[in-house]
């Protein structure tokens, strides 16, 4: 039979003082009361073991010190980092985080949406592309949700985001290949790239005319990567964009099964900067961002963002860096 919960009622007749005075001990405000009413509440807690109803304490306090994530696909390295980021800040500011992967898939982006607005969390962070303007504004603003969109997604001066510097980012990864003599290159990117990989593509062409460009349309995956190499064989190309790279890792092996060498055949240049650049073979030569700092900021802000709801809309720019490494080389 299972044991009946104990009460903070429980606690105030162990305690023999009232059911408020033992609320406000137990909510943080002992200040208000003499050091021996609160050790004699503290040690009626602790000998009944009680513990505080989160149910009851989210409709007293009107908080659920949860904060909703929206990826688009845990898989990618990108994400995982940019979690922790996130968490190192929510986690000392006792916030839980709550995760939902959406695969890619706008139907289900929505639904969490809406499933986490039901759980009432206290604030979201949406770095997924693919959710709709629409969605956002019928599920978050109109319920006046704190929220925040981050790297993939523009916020268009509706709510504040936290964006890396891609265009600078296209256009030092262009910088690089032609530096190193590459006159053909090709930039592997999503056929409906996201707002942030478009403007990564913008930098690039700030270098290079188009027409020395092959723009080759793949997923942003390492399945991706390795599907397109044949087609990459087939132009002229000496040097290799990759828009992440996840991309990049799948067209590492895409050349090894046609018996092509990098950067001997091909230079590759990726982006992120995720941890399995340096463990691959030639380590791969990247565009860094900040994606740890990226997740720190995004949580401040939105913690700034709930604790003072009216203040104006922000967005915040992080810089990147070129990686040089192994998979890039002078054109012979």
């Amino acid at each position: 039979m299972k044991n009946k919960a104990v009460t903070i009622k429980d606690v105030a007749r162990l305690a023999e003082r009232s059911i408020a005075t033992v609320s406000q001990i137990l909510n943080g405000h002992g200040d208000k009361f003499s050091a021996a009413t609160v050790a004699k509440v503290e040690a009626a807690r602790d000998e009944l073991n009680y513990e505080p109803d989160y149910f009851a304490q989210r409709m007293i306090k009107k908080t659920s010190k949860t904060i909703g994530v929206l990826v688009p696909d845990i898989r990618n390295p990108f994400f995982g980092e940019l979690l922790r980021g996130i968490e190192n800040v929510l986690y000392q500011q006792n916030f839980i985080t709550m995760l939902c992967n959406a695969d890619l898939d706008e139907d289900k982006e929505r639904v969490y949406l809406d499933e986490l607005s039901r759980r009432g969390v206290d604030g979201f962070i949406i770095a997924s592309s693919a959710v709709s303007n629409n969605a956002i504004n019928d599920i978050l603003r109109q319920k006046g949700h704190p929220f925040i969109v981050l790297d993939q997604k523009r916020a268009e001066g509706f709510s504040d985001s936290v964006l890396t510097d891609d265009y600078d980012g296209g256009r030092q990864a262009a910088q690089h290949l032609k530096d190193l003599g590459h006159r053909q290159v090709a930039v592997l990117i999503p056929a409906k790239p996201s707002a942030n990989v478009q403007k990564r593509l913008s930098g690039f062409y700030s270098v290079y005319p188009r027409t020395a460009v092959h723009v080759i349309a793949t997923p942003l995956s390492k399945v991706g990567g390795r599907q397109v190499v044949p087609e990459i064989l087939a132009t002229g190309v000496t040097g290799i964009f990759a828009v992440n790279d996840e991309i990049a890792f799948g067209v590492y092996l895409g050349m090894a099964e046609h018996d092509k060498r990098i950067p001997d055949d091909y230079s590759v240049i990726g982006y992120d900067d995720v941890e399995m650049c340096q463990y691959v073979a030639p380590q791969l030569t990247t565009i860094a961002q900040p994606i740890f700092e990226l997740g720190q900021t995004t949580a401040n802000q939105l913690l700034d963002r709930i604790a003072n709801p009216q203040q104006p809309w922000e967005e915040h720019h992080l810089p990147v860096k070129l990686i040089e490494r192994n998979s890039t080389a002078h054109l012979n």
